[in-house]
């Protein structure tokens, strides 16, 4: 089938690194491991975060631009149409203005990978996203959700026949390394030792996520009012990441010392797949993080986490077994946690053994492709019933 995708957080072909665009590419991919042809319907971003003029611009542009691509698309052979369209992330500040105009004219199936919504949103600086969402997400004839977090809201708004259906976050295959194809961990930490003047019998502790104002600039806080509470312990901290609030997040770890921390800058490919096999155990409080893919690459390397469990954290960490969970926003909490994992380091090992295998068999491409595969079909059962119900 050919299928239209539409990002209108971040386009996947966008220059600037994020987990949005990273899903938005898994996605694509997934689609193509079932044979799909998927094309973009719109490089339009419809994000706005709260100036109610600029929102009313976006949305006129986005609805031109939904009609437009309409047009286009009706012109075109039967055979060169899309026979759906699938959009992802789609919430009160990135509404989908284009799909659902474009699946209508067409009557198609319209899909969205992970929708939200919030309610406290629908008055105020944000209440045109919150309509464009809820409009889209209600034109919807199925819904792939990524965080559990989102389901009674979402389900609140769908229509009659409307399915949800759950995907689990999932890595591509060639980023789940077997023990036998991951770096070497001696080799690994020998050279990063050198590099940064890292005692190697000391348990390292990596933190891999950009450095925003925000959520993340929170998450990393917290990590290190969380670690200054053991500083009875030996440890080291390695960083990666890099972003506008690099300046606030030194600063925050300033009070643990030069020795305690190394910031490594932003890591990828192969020096992020020898960082995580370097290290010992992956933390970070997941302030309001939905999905946590350096959770599941650390996972996948075969690292124990300790996280904040929100959104889908918690469904990707099974507490006590592969990692450990914390109240999120609670250093206190987060300390405890991570305290029982370097007192226990052989635990910790096993739990990072465990946490690779789960990763392997149920966060890959297949299981992936499998349930967009079941959300196309009911989408097509839906918008099928709609149709004979109009006939």
């Amino acid at each position: 089938m050919r299928i239209a995708f539409y990002a209108p957080l971040k386009t996947p072909d966008s220059p600037v690194p994020s987990g949005d665009r990273r899903i938005a590419r898994l996605l694509i991919r997934a689609l193509e491991a079932r044979g799909h042809e998927v094309t973009l319907l719109s490089r339009f971003r419809a994000f706005e975060s709260g100036d109610t003029a600029r929102a009313q611009r976006l949305r006129d542009i986005g609805l031109r631009l939904g009609a437009r691509a309409a047009r286009r698309l009706t012109s075109l052979p039967a055979d060169l149409r899309p026979g759906a369209i699938f959009t992802y992330h789609v919430y009160d500040k990135a509404p989908d203005w284009i799909g659902p105009q474009v699946a209508a004219t067409l009557d198609i199936p319209y899909l969205i990978c992970e929708a939200s919504l919030n309610g406290a949103r629908a008055i105020g600086a944000l209440e045109i996203g919150h309509r464009g969402a809820k409009a889209a997400i209600t034109a919807a004839d199925a819904i792939l959700q990524l965080n559990p977090a989102d389901r009674k809201e979402v389900a609140a708004v769908l229509k009659p026949g409307a399915a949800i259906c759950p995907l689990a976050p999932f890595l591509e295959d060639a980023d789940l390394p077997t023990p036998v194809q991951a770096p070497s961990r001696g080799a690994a930490r020998a050279s990063l030792a050198k590099a940064r003047d890292l005692e190697t019998e000391v348990p390292w502790l990596l933190s891999v996520a950009m450095m925003r104002p925000g959520d993340k600039l929170a998450s990393y806080r917290i990590l290190a009012e969380a670690l200054a509470r053991l500083t009875d312990r030996p440890w080291r901290l390695l960083v990666a990441g890099g972003g506008a609030a690099r300046a606030e997040v030194e600063a925050a770890f300033r009070p643990l010392g030069r020795d305690r921390i190394r910031f490594l800058g932003l890591r990828e490919g192969n020096a992020l797949a020898e960082l995580y096999a370097a290290c010992d155990i992956f933390a970070w409080p997941a302030v309001n993080e939905a999905l946590g893919m350096a959770i599941l690459e650390a996972q996948a390397a075969g690292l124990p986490v300790v996280a904040g469990g929100h959104g889908a954290v918690g469904t990707i960490i099974e507490d006590g077994v592969t990692g450990l969970l914390a109240p999120v926003g609670d250093p206190a909490a987060f300390a405890d946690a991570l305290a029982q994992l370097l007192a226990a380091p052989e635990r910790a090992a096993e739990m990072g053994r465990t946490a690779r295998t789960k990763v392997h068999h149920h966060h890959g491409i297949e299981p992936a492709s499998e349930a967009l595969e079941t959300a196309l079909s009911a989408a097509r059962r839906c918008r099928a019933s709609r149709v004979r119900e109009t006939a």
